[in-house]
């Protein structure tokens, strides 16, 4: 039998970027070949988001457009759309098994034997070749904070850590394995709680334990963040990026999503980090079109946004989650309105991002560089600012200084010195 070629695709967060990223580490491991397309595949396999409705949608059309493309190949659905609506995946075409976050650990169990490796073919690699560069680590899953909107303490059930010695082995593992940036992951990881060890903690033992080149942390909430976790911001290795989630600047709305902080609070935060790291990026989501939101109450929030200057802000319409409290909430504002809301918003955005940038120019950093597309590298500074460039050499996953030089495309220009 020839061996078992399996394609992996991922919606959603950073959590599910590292769940996919562990799931390709122990199919290699345990003898099969993933390849980079659907249409080589024998197994398909969608790690899926369910945290708007754009999320689902995106997820149906990938299982249609993979078995379209491959109706040979099965298809299975794993992740969050899984476990919320397992009936709606399992009716699309092509689809043989759908896996909820409960049951993400029996994947495996539940594939054929990978049989002997299969003779290379266009397009196919046969190692490991998730997170080279910048790899996700799971540290922490599930919430029970029930934000009004917020479908994940549905489908994330399950609230715990992962033992401090286990994300030790994961980080030096992943740094055996090539990576030279480790970005620590989780639906909440400021919570992070095990066996009396906080994320600060953690932390703590990661740059003690550990010769990673840079630690980033994928989102922290506002009430997480203290004067004795920024200390540790003066190890370098530690990336100067928080991505901070906000939701919204206007109080009154804070408080029908059941958010733990208000706007003086965030400031706050924002303030003190910036005190310690007057450089970070400080990046946040956004709703817009919470309902009730009044054109006071998104103004509140659009100008509390200019005025924090954001180096990166997501912005979402607001999508309704059967099963959540928002979803049932009077005054449910009209997809028009959203529309022009997130419009404004995403201008707003457009501006602050490019603000941030242009305070670099002129300046030398360090840039980890990732890949190359028409003789143009790209790679990322510790501050989370993309920086292009040209070279004739092969930059891949090398960490070196550049010039930023002028504004690019949704980053900045870089020049060699």
């Amino acid at each position: 039998m020839n061996g078992i070629r399996i394609a992996l695709d991922t919606l959603g967060c950073k959590l599910n970027q590292a769940e996919t990223e562990s799931l390709a580490r122990e199919l290699v491991e345990a003898g099969y070949t993933l390849v980079k397309s659907v249409d080589e595949a024998d197994l398909y396999i969608l790690n899926t988001c369910t945290v708007t409705h754009i999320a689902d949608r995106k997820a149906r059309n990938l299982l249609r457009q993979a078995h379209r493309r491959n109706g040979a190949a099965r298809l299975i659905a794993i992740g969050c759309y899984a476990e919320r609506l397992p009936q709606e995946l399992a009716g699309i075409e092509g689809v043989e098994l759908v896996i909820g976050n409960d049951q993400k650990a029996t994947v495996l169990a539940n594939l054929p034997a990978p049989g002997c490796p299969a003779p290379s073919s266009p397009g196919e690699y046969h190692g490991y070749d998730y997170g080279r560069n910048r790899s996700f680590l799971k540290i922490q899953d599930g919430c029970r904070n029930f934000c009004s909107y917020c479908i994940v303490p549905l489908v994330r059930h399950k609230v715990e850590s992962v033992p401090a010695a286990q994300v030790i082995a994961g980080v030096k593992d992943r740094i055996a394995s090539g990576a030279r940036e480790v970005v620590l992951t989780g639906t909440e990881i400021g919570a992070y709680d095990r066996d009396g060890i906080g994320l600060t903690g953690l932390l703590k033992r990661v740059l003690a334990e550990t010769g990673v080149t840079r630690l980033r942390l994928s989102s922290l909430q506002p009430q997480e963040v203290s004067a004795e976790l920024l200390e540790l911001w003066e190890d370098s290795r530690l990336c100067p990026h928080f991505h901070l989630s906000l939701q919204s600047g206007s109080d009154s709305v804070l408080r029908r999503m059941k958010r733990r902080y208000t706007s003086a609070d965030y400031q706050q935060v924002v303030a003190l980090i910036l005190g310690k790291s007057p450089d970070a990026a400080i990046t946040t989501d956004v709703i817009a079109g919470f309902p009730g939101e009044t054109d006071g109450e998104f103004e509140e929030s659009h100008d509390f946004c200019r005025q924090t200057g954001f180096a990166r802000i997501h912005v979402f319409p607001y999508s309704r989650r059967p099963g959540t409290e928002a979803a049932a909430m009077p005054d449910q504002v009209s997809d028009k309105v959203k529309r022009e809301r997130v419009n404004k918003m995403l201008v707003m955005a457009g501006e602050s991002a490019l603000n941030f940038r242009q305070r670099f120019l002129d300046q030398t950093m360090p840039v980890l560089w990732e890949q190359k597309s028409k003789g143009v590298w790209s790679g990322y500074t510790a501050n989370y600012i993309k920086v292009y460039a040209r070279s004739g050499q092969n930059l891949t996953n090398q960490l070196v200084p550049v010039k930023l030089d002028s504004i690019y495309r949704d980053g900045v220009w870089g020049k060699f010195s």
